[in-house]
């Protein structure tokens, strides 16, 4: 009784397996071991990803100051010339000379015959028309002088350097710097610092920060050489070792700016900068 048990155990555990499963399942082994091969011969890339910079749009909150320019007014007066007028003609207003006594003879009277043929007169014509209209009568010289137009260009080509009529200032106005200015200058610097900014690359680099301050002639060109400092609470143990590097690339971002493109009349406000580098700037 027992044999005939397993002998029918034996049948029943092989005819699970059909005729197309043991043709599948090798070729399914083969397939997977051919994929794993591929994944281990593939050859490794040595590129770095770099990772792309985000662009950081800030917008200005302070409320701007008046510009100290040197020597400044709070408003310059206008140019303005005398009035000019109309040439007047000369006044020939002289009292008449008196004319000298005629001493030629008085000729005879000579006796003149008239005809009765009388010459007929024309009718007097209508010279009036409806539709044209009477000239009117020209300004006297008196008139015209009163109402003559005037020159804003004076003797001295244009002293004023505003448009006031209430001061006699002729300096040039103080330029007011306010919140407008303060944001179209300082997106006027990052603009010319990012072109020549690479942040290093490596584990926890993109958390570095480095301020840089550098004193700039009128011109834009440096006066003297930068100095830079890393924050230390942007620096770890992972990252140490990029710190010099940040601060030496936040350098030459600076060197290679210059000299900067940035407008004269608020040079009090960038002649000495301090600005803060990290990886998006």
């Amino acid at each position: 009784m027992g044999e005939v048990t397993i002998q029918g155990t034996g049948i029943q555990e092989a005819g699970i397996f059909r005729k197309e499963d043991s043709i599948a399942l090798p070729v399914a082994v083969v397939l997977h071991l051919g994929v794993a091969a591929l994944l281990v011969l593939q050859p490794v890339r040595d590129e770095v990803v770099q990772i792309p910079q985000r662009m950081s749009v800030s917008l200005a909150t302070e409320v701007g100051l008046e510009a100290t320019a040197p020597d400044p007014a709070s408003e310059s007066s206008a140019a303005i010339a005398p009035v000019l007028g109309e040439e007047l003609a000369p006044d020939n207003t002289e009292a008449p000379t008196e004319a000298a006594p005629d001493t030629t003879p008085t000729p005879p009277p000579v006796n003149v015959t008239r005809s009765n043929t009388t010459t007929p007169t024309p009718p007097a014509r209508d010279r009036s028309r409806p539709d044209r209209t009477r000239p009117k009568p020209s300004p006297s010289p008196a008139r015209a002088a009163e109402r003559g137009g005037g020159s804003r260009i004076g003797d001295d080509f244009l002293p004023g350097q505003g448009s006031s009529t209430t001061t006699t200032e002729t300096r040039a106005p103080a330029a007011t710097f306010g919140r407008r200015e303060r944001a179209s200058l300082a997106s006027a610097i990052t603009r010319q610092l990012r072109r020549h900014w690479t942040a290093p690359n490596g584990v926890d680099a993109d958390k570095l920060v480095s301020t840089v301050s550098w004193k700039l002639n009128q011109n834009g060109s440096l006066r003297g050489s930068p100095t830079c400092r890393t924050d230390p609470g942007s620096i770890t143990a992972s990252n140490k070792p990029q710190a010099g590097l940040h601060c030496d690339r936040a350098i030459r971002a600076v060197r290679r700016a210059a000299p900067f493109k940035l407008p004269e009349q608020f040079y009090s406000r960038w002649d000495d900068l301090e600005w803060t580098f990290d990886r998006r700037l």
